[in-house]
């Protein structure tokens, strides 16, 4: 019996929460229509007035940060570049790590040379030691080459880290 009463006395303090919530709170007054306007369509001519009163009052839930994270911003876009949003640079400057993919190794003067295939479907020849927008070339061998990606991301505990590319991608390696 006391469940009863007390899962009756929660639904009417949620009932009238609800209901106080969803009244909207008293407006001033709108201020009275000239007396010089002609009496014909008055009533077509008000509704307007009182649109533009409601665009001038702010509608919904402003949301202020106070330092905290916004929550409608998206957690998976976090870290993402700054340098993204402008314009980019010419040439194998302007791509990042996720932009390029290796298509084939040469052997020049005893080291290995990669070639790389950007998104703009350029080839680039590269050495070790080149940069990318992200990153730089740290090592070339047969059939893969490692780039040294910088992180971006300010929750990351890692700054750096190795982004291998495979010469011929295997169904293990996609």
């Amino acid at each position: 019996m006391r469940t009863l009463s007390f899962t009756l006395v929660a639904l009417t303090i949620v009932a009238t929460l609800a209901n106080a919530q969803a009244t909207p709170p008293a407006r001033a007054a709108a201020p009275a229509a000239p007396a010089a306007a002609p009496a014909t369509g008055s009533a077509s001519a008000e509704a307007p007035a009182d649109e533009k009163s409601d665009a001038a009052e702010p509608n919904g839930f402003t949301y202020e940060a106070e330092g905290r994270r916004d929550p409608f911003v998206s957690l998976l876009r976090r870290g993402v570049d700054a340098r993204a949003a402008g314009p980019k640079m010419a040439g194998l400057a302007g791509l990042g790590t996720s932009e390029v993919s290796l298509r084939g190794v040469l052997t020049s003067q005893g080291a290995f040379v990669g070639i790389l295939q950007g998104v703009d479907t350029k080839n680039y020849i590269v050495r070790v030691g080149d940069r990318l927008s992200d990153g730089t070339i740290r090592s070339i061998s047969k059939d893969a080459m490692v780039i040294l990606q910088q992180v971006n991301d300010p929750l990351s505990l890692e700054k750096q880290r190795e982004v291998r590319k495979l010469l011929r991608q295997t169904e293990e390696a996609k």
